[in-house]
C-alpha cells in the first residue's frame, strides 16, 4: 500500500513538470537568410498633378470671393466645375462698360456728323472763292480799253480773289486734319471701352473655374485659417485652390531619420502596406533620397531626409493622402544565424537567451549582429537548430535565481 502511494505521488509530480514545460513556447535558431530592412511610416500622393489655381483678374473687380466649390475627394470628369467665384462686381462693370461704350458710340456718330456737316460748309465756300476768282480773271481780261486805275482795281479783286481761293482750301486741309484727331481720339476711346468690356466678359468665364483633366479633386488649406478652402473664402489671384492628380502613377512619401538614411539608396524594393487596407501590400521602389535635411516638425529638433518611393502598378485603395508603412529593404544578409526577437531578452548588462536543456532551460549569454523588425542576427552564443524559449520560462519563480548559464 505504501508503494503504491509513493508511484501516485511520483508520476503526479511528472505530469506537473511536464505541464510547465508544455506552457513555455519555443523556436529554433535557424541557418539561412536574413532580410535588413527599415520601416518608416508616409504618405502616397501623386507623380503627377494639375494645379488648379484662383483666376487672374484686374483689381478692378475687386477681390475674389468663392461662391461654390467641389467636395474634397469628389471624382471629377475633364470639363467639370470645380469652383464659382462671386460675379457681382464682375457683372456690374459689364453693364457699367456697355453703358459708356453706347453712349462713345453715338457721340462717335454725332460727331461725324458734324463734321461732315462743317467740311460741306467749307466746299461751298470754296466754291464761291473759285467762281469769285474766274470772274475776277474775266473782268481782268476785258479791263485792256480801261484806265490804269481801273486795271489796277480789276487786278487787286483778281490777287484778293486767289488769295480767298486758296486759304479756303487751307482751311479745308486744316479741318479735316483736326477733324480726323477727333475720330481718332474718339476711336481709341471707343476700343478702350471694348478692351475694358472684353476683359470683363472674359473675367466673367473665369470665375467659373473647370476641371482641365479627369482625376480626384483634393483641396488644399487655407494658409489663414488652416483649413480647407471653402465657401466665402477669398483666396488671392493665381493662388493654387486644388491639386488633380493622376492616378495612374503613385508615389510615397517617407522621411528617414538621419541616423538611418546612409542605408537607403535609389533602386532598393519597398514593400507597401495601407493602414487602411492592411491585408494589401503594394512594391515599390527607392527612387530618390534627398541631400539636404529638415526638421521633422516644427516643434522637433530631429533631421530627417524626405525619401520618394515610386509605387508599382495601380489600385483604387491607393488614394492620395493616404497613410502606409513602407519597409525598405536595405540588404539580404546570407549564410547566418538568426532568432526571433521573441526569443532575445536583455538586462543592463548583456543580452541572451534560454536555451532548451532536459526538461527545463538554461540562461545563454550571446552577441547580437543586424536587426529587423522580426528577427536578429547571433553572431555568438548559439548554435544552428539550438531550441529556445519564446518567453521567459523564469519569470516570477524562484528559480530565476538558481539559473545557470553555460
Amino acid at each position: 500500500m505504501v508503494n503504491k502511494s509513493i508511484v501516485l505521488i511520483f508520476i503526479g509530480l511528472m505530469a506537473c513538470k511536464g505541464k510547465e514545460v508544455i506552457d513555455i513556447q519555443t523556436t529554433f535558431v535557424k541557418l539561412g537568410t536574413l532580410t535588413e530592412e527599415l520601416t518608416e511610416e508616409g504618405t502616397v500622393s501623386a507623380v503627377n498633378s494639375i494645379s488648379v489655381s484662383a483666376p487672374t483678374i484686374s483689381y478692378r473687380y475687386g477681390g475674389l470671393k468663392i461662391t461654390s466649390v467641389v467636395e474634397d475627394g469628389e471624382e471629377v470628369n475633364k470639363g467639370d466645375t470645380l469652383l464659382v467665384f462671386d460675379p457681382s462686381e464682375i457683372k456690374r462693370a459689364i453693364i457699367n462698360s456697355e453703358q459708356q461704350l453706347e453712349i462713345a458710340m453715338a457721340e462717335f456718330d454725332k460727331l461725324k456728323a458734324t463734321q461732315q456737316s462743317e467740311i460741306e460748309d467749307l466746299e461751298a465756300d470754296l466754291e464761291i472763292s473759285r467762281i469769285s476768282l474766274e470772274i475776277s480773271k474775266i473782268n481782268f481780261e476785258q479791263a485792256i480799253y480801261e484806265s490804269e486805275l481801273t486795271k489796277k482795281e480789276i487786278n487787286l479783286r483778281l490777287e484778293s480773289a486767289t488769295i480767298d481761293l486758296s486759304r479756303a482750301r487751307e482751311q479745308i486741309d486744316n479741318t479735316q486734319k483736326i477733324h480726323n484727331e477727333n475720330l481718332i481720339q474718339k476711336s481709341i476711346s471707343i476700343k478702350q471701352l471694348n478692351v475694358a468690356l472684353d476683359d470683363a466678359n472674359n473675367s466673367m468665364k473665369n470665375l467659373f473655374v473647370i476641371s482641365p483633366a479627369p482625376g480626384i479633386a483634393i483641396l488644399k488649406s487655407n494658409w489663414m485659417t488652416d483649413q480647407k478652402w471653402g465657401i466665402n473664402d477669398q483666396p488671392y489671384s493665381g493662388t493654387v485652390l486644388i491639386d488633380l492628380p493622376d492616378l495612374s502613377e503613385m508615389m510615397a512619401d517617407v522621411k528617414i531619420n538621419e541616423v538611418d538614411v546612409s542605408k537607403v539608396i535609389p533602386g532598393q524594393i519597398v514593400e507597401i502596406r495601407p493602414d487602411a487596407y492592411s491585408d494589401s501590400i503594394y512594391t515599390g521602389v527607392v527612387s530618390t533620397v534627398a541631400n539636404l535635411a529638415q526638421n521633422k516638425d516644427a516643434k522637433s529638433k530631429i533631421k530627417v531626409f524626405p525619401v520618394t518611393i515610386n509605387i508599382n502598378g495601380k489600385s483604387k485603395n491607393l488614394m492620395p493622402g493616404l497613410t502606409v508603412s513602407c519597409r525598405i529593404i536595405i540588404s539580404k544578409i546570407q549564410d547566418v544565424l538568426y532568432i526571433p526577437l521573441e526569443a532575445l531578452f536583455k538586462d543592463q548588462m548583456s543580452e541572451f537567451v534560454y536555451v532548451k536543456s532536459g526538461a527545463g532551460f538554461k540562461r545563454r549569454d550571446v552577441k547580437i549582429g543586424v536587426t529587423n523588425s522580426d528577427f536578429a542576427i547571433v553572431t555568438d552564443g548559439v548554435s544552428e537548430n539550438d531550441e529556445l524559449a519564446l518567453s521567459d520560462p523564469y519569470l516570477n519563480r524562484n528559480e530565476k535565481d538558481n539559473s545557470k548559464s553555460d
